[in-house]
């Protein structure tokens, strides 16, 4: 009889473990089930934890932080706003005292006086200026000059921030160029006015004009209406100049209306008013020019100036830019809170001989 041969043995090695898989078949395949079933769960589930980090990071950055929705609109529940002054102080003899303190001020509004908050000499402001030329007939011999003496105004006052836009009316009111600080084309814009010289019929194409043809041929009030608007949201110095002789001829904006909206938007008027008389007096007419642009620059702190020749229109153009260079500011919080009501301001210098000259009043507003 043959001895049996002898078995032979494979150990196998797995996770430094020996084992042999005819020694073990039931754990041979234990073993593989359990392997296999790990291999499988790694494979599924490592892509799903990858996952959930990237999509909830705020396990590795920490919390985050909340988010604040500001609303689009902040309103004032105090009601209370500063009120700016420009004010111009001239002697006796019509000259600027630029020496004065803020101790020198007192600032009353409807009779109660008012804190003095702020207060300057060396008036950096910007300031937005706005030129607006009478194109109708009565201006024919005086419109050189005038286009002359602004294209100085506008390089002696205006700085690289500064802004400015020029208008004219007859029988419309046209923007010939809108606001900006580019002195060239304000000086092409000021060489294009031009005098109206026959009547506009309704039949012809409105553009570029602000307001369309009337009866009248010289729409002052509207003018001043359109201008008011192109200034009403600039900060800083808000000043207007009117080139015209006063008068007003079918305007469809009342000169009460004017007036209110100036006074409203704190624009500076200043009129240079160079007449030609004896335009009205060929044609039988009455001229009353000089008080309306008196009220006008009274009440919102600017000054009226006539010009009957080169000297004196190039003196009244001189003092115009003088005196924007030589403005105080003064700014105070109203004891009483913003309620859109029409308030008057008065200020003075006590114990100096000296004559202050800003706007009379304002609309104070609500938050």
């Amino acid at each position: 009889m043959q001895p049996a041969p002898a078995r032979t043995t494979t150990l196998a090695s797995v996770g430094g473990l020996l084992w042999s898989p005819a020694d073990s078949p039931a754990f041979e395949v234990e073993h593989c089930s359990w392997y296999r079933a790990l291999l499988i769960c790694l494979v599924f589930c490592l892509p799903v934890l990858a996952w959930s980090q990237a999509a909830n990071p705020t396990r590795r950055n920490g919390p985050s932080k909340p988010k604040v929705r500001v609303p689009a609109a902040v309103v004032n529940v105090y009601a209370v706003l500063d009120v700016d002054i420009y004010a111009v102080v001239e002697d006796r003899n019509g000259r600027l005292v630029e020496n004065l303190t803020q101790q020198d001020f007192v600032v009353r509004e409807d009779g109660a006086r008012q804190q003095i908050s702020y207060f300057s000499r060396d008036n950096d402001a910007p300031i937005t200026l706005g030129i607006v030329f009478d194109t109708s007939p009565s201006q024919g011999s005086v419109l050189s000059l005038e286009q002359q003496q602004a294209k100085t105004l506008v390089r002696q006052v205006l700085r690289p921030r500064d802004s400015s836009f020029i208008v004219q009316f007859d029988q419309r009111v046209e923007l010939i160029q809108d606001l900006t600080c580019d002195q060239d084309l304000l000086a092409r814009a000021i060489d294009a006015t031009v005098i109206n010289q026959r009547l506009y019929s309704a039949k012809e194409p409105p553009a570029p004009v602000l307001s369309h043809p009337s009866t009248g041929g010289s729409h002052l009030y509207d003018a001043i209406a359109l201008a008011v608007k192109l200034m009403a949201n600039q900060s800083g110095r808000k000043v207007l100049v009117l080139l015209t002789d006063g008068e007003d001829l079918g305007s469809e904006v009342a000169k009460e209306e004017a007036l209110e909206n100036a006074a409203k938007a704190d624009v500076i008027v200043y009129a240079v008013a160079v007449t030609d008389k004896a335009f009205y007096q060929e044609l039988g007419l009455d001229f009353h020019g000089d008080s309306v642009l008196k009220k006008f620059c009274k009440v919102t702190g600017g000054r009226m100036s006539r010009g009957t020749d080169s000297v004196s229109t190039s003196a009244a153009f001189n003092q115009i830019g003088e005196e924007l260079r030589g403005q105080y500011l003064l700014r105070f919080t109203p004891a009483k809170s913003g309620d859109g009501s029409f308030r008057k301001i008065k200020v003075q210098v006590p114990g100096r001989r000296c004559t202050v000259r800003t706007r009379t009043s304002y609309y104070s507003q609500s938050g």
